[in-house]
């Protein structure tokens, strides 16, 4: 804020003010060239763009009965109308003081309602409701809060101690679980690898079964086909070999030799016609 006394004055762009005349308001200064009666008038200006202030460090205490460090940042700035240049000057005698003051008063009771793990992740929400409660009261003070962060949550150090050991365990617990996950799937692929080889030489045992299967039944159609007929004379022919190996007697006819048993030990010749053919058995 400045005080301008002298006849002529300036304004600049980001600048309003008011005129009071023997210490009584009269009118609303806008940007530009001014001209007044000095000792008479006296015109105040304020500097409307938004002015960076900071919520000093100070010490709260938690849901949970934690003390914690916080502090924070806003950006407040004088409304831009009449009524609100009137209240900065009228309502208020250190608007700047006086928003930081209510800034931390309710810091403390927005951490107070939340407990240390919640503090911790909850800076937006706690901004949030911060930027609300302050407008709420700098309205009557021609003021807006434009936005406020927390920048600052710092525990004691046994309590930073201990969280670090509880990260630290909860990474172990996590590396733990991706080891044992990967354990599982690397069995699993292994299973299916087995499974899948099982299924092959399953399948390859089928296969050579039915190639079998198949041999023997074109055999056997080949036997049917081409051995019916020749059965007997297969197994004439097993009979004269048993024959001749145990020196048994033999029958020879015109229609082949036929192997016979003769009683008793003696060679014995016989022959007969019959149907006008001989027959002969030989020792």
């Amino acid at each position: 804020m400045r005080n301008i006394r002298g006849p002529i004055f300036t304004l600049r762009p980001y600048e309003l003010g008011i005129q009071e005349t023997l210490g009584k308001y009269t009118r609303y200064v806008l940007p530009g060239l001014g001209i007044q009666i000095p000792f008479i008038h006296i015109t105040r200006v304020r500097d409307i763009r938004e002015h960076t202030m900071d919520i000093q460090p100070q010490s709260v205490i938690t849901k949970d009965n934690v003390e914690i460090t916080v502090d924070g940042i806003m950006w407040v700035r004088p409304t831009a109308d009449e009524a609100s240049i009137k209240r900065t000057f009228y309502n208020i005698d250190d608007w700047k003081r006086a928003i930081i003051q209510l800034a931390m008063t309710n810091l403390r009771q927005e951490f107070g309602d939340l407990t240390l793990d919640e503090s911790l992740v909850a800076r937006e929400t706690i901004a949030t409701n911060l930027q609300r409660i302050l407008n709420s009261f700098a309205v009557e003070w021609g003021l807006t809060v434009g936005k406020i962060e927390i920048r600052l949550i710092d525990p004691p150090e046994d309590i930073k101690r201990a969280m670090h050991k509880q990260k630290t365990a909860e990474q172990e617990r996590r590396s733990m679980r991706l080891l044992a996950t990967g354990d599982f799937e690397a069995a699993e692929q292994q299973k299916l690898a087995i499974i899948q080889r099982a299924e092959g030489e399953r399948e390859a045992v089928i296969q050579v079964a039915q190639g079998k299967a198949e041999a023997i039944r074109l055999v056997n159609e080949a036997a049917e086909k081409y051995f019916v007929g020749n059965a007997q004379t297969l197994k004439q022919l097993e009979m004269i070999e048993t024959s001749l190996r145990d020196n048994a007697k033999i029958v020879i006819t015109e229609h082949g030799i036929s192997p016979t048993l003769l009683l008793g030990s003696l060679p014995v010749t016989l022959s007969k016609e019959k149907n006008g053919r001989k027959a002969s058995i030989l020792p």
